[in-house]
């Protein structure tokens, strides 16, 4: 999973970082609420990792414009500084999914990064749609214009992480750890080869009414074509 981490003491957000990538995760570390904000609506996360006290206002607020901005399929765990029932009635009641006390336990943190992203997981759409194109997710099939495409099993799991993510720009890393995982030893070059033969095959080019961007140095996006 790609892990948001909003923490404004660099110490703690370093060993968060560590835990989160012991776990196999990539994460991006932010340092103030409003940077959080504009990261989250410019990258795709899977989780967010949320202190509860901010230099520019608190968790509770930020898990406010979550649930309002991105919705309630991005699960947030807040820290706490102290394990007090206001606070974590407070952050429960603005939208958190868990909570956990500094400093974080290693293996407490990653159960429970765990257990919220499984919570997560049932609501995944079974049929994605975008214009002319539909993907079925449980017969593992997309259609083009009515007809079904010929794909390989990684070129459907890539187009089926874009189509979840329409319009939003997605970087190599995250594209390779949600297709192929991060244990695997392929490189950017693979994440490329893919969407090259997948932009090739549905067309990917604005006949459709969508098209592949490539943004150079980053990764893609799935946009629609303007008019």
């Amino acid at each position: 999973m790609h892990i948001a981490i909003l923490e404004d003491d660099p110490v703690q957000r370093e060993l968060l970082t560590l835990l989160v990538q012991q776990g196999r995760h990539t994460c991006k570390g932010f340092e103030t609420a409003a940077g959080f904000q504009a990261g989250v609506q410019a990258e795709t996360f899977d989780m967010a990792l949320i202190d509860w006290m901010l230099p520019d206002g608190n968790g509770g607020e930020v898990l406010q414009w979550v649930r309002k901005t991105v919705g309630w399929q991005l699960p947030c765990i807040v820290i706490t500084a102290r394990e007090e029932e206001p606070v974590t009635v407070a952050a429960l009641e603005a939208g958190a999914d868990d909570y956990i006390v500094k400093p974080a336990k290693p293996l407490e943190l990653l159960a429970r990064i765990t257990a919220a992203s499984r919570r997560a997981r049932p609501g995944t759409l079974p049929v994605l749609r975008a214009g002319e194109y539909e993907i079925d997710i449980t017969r593992q099939r997309l259609s083009m214009a009515g007809q079904t495409m010929e794909l390989t099993q990684k070129e459907f799991d890539l187009a089926v992480c874009l189509f979840q993510n329409m319009g939003k720009l997605l970087s190599r890393d995250f594209l390779l750890d949600k297709v192929w995982g991060v244990s695997t030893e392929v490189d950017a070059r693979t994440v490329d080869t893919h969407v090259s033969r997948l932009r090739r095959k549905l067309q990917l080019d604005g006949t459709h009414g969508w098209k592949m961007v490539s943004v150079y140095g980053f990764g893609y996006r799935f946009e629609r074509v303007d008019g």
